[in-house]
């Protein structure tokens, strides 16, 4: 069964992530207070698996996700699937690309963990999520065209 492991947020620009027990999903915007939400974008909310984090020998925060999980494989989820995180409910809208942030926690990482960094969702429905909720999937999405 798959669950959040760690809530993050970034209250500032330049700032690292902050750990929560709980955050507030707001419809079509992301996390309250986390700067990286925006009203309208595709790139609310990033979950990403702890799994891979330990592969890759980063900590959890470090690669600048909101949602680490447990449990299930974030890489292989489609386009369009949505998923039951605590009281939320997320879509996939995009896969998060790598980026020369990667780079800066290890020389190198950015081409290792190319397809592996995670997924970008928007909110759909708003809610409450807490560290150990489950994520559930929801909707099957549809394949990348």
């Amino acid at each position: 069964m798959a669950e959040v492991l760690h809530i993050f947020q970034c209250l500032a620009h330049g700032k690292p992530m902050r750990e929560f027990e709980e955050a507030l999903a707001m419809e079509n915007k992301g996390l309250k207070d986390c700067i990286h939400g925006q009203a309208g974008s595709l790139r609310q909310v990033l979950v990403m698996a702890g799994e891979t984090l330990e592969e890759f020998g980063i900590a959890p925060g470090q690669a600048k996700e909101n949602i680490t999980t447990y449990g299930i494989v974030v890489s292989t989820l489609a386009l369009g699937q949505r998923l039951r995180i605590g009281e939320a409910l997320l879509e996939v809208s995009e896969p998060c690309p790598t980026c020369h942030l990667m780079n800066e926690i290890r020389p190198g990482l950015q081409d290792q963990i190319q397809g592996r960094r995670g997924v970008m969702c928007q909110v759909i429905e708003a809610g409450r999520i807490r560290r150990g909720d489950l994520v559930e999937i929801e909707d099957q999405g549809r394949t990348a065209s």
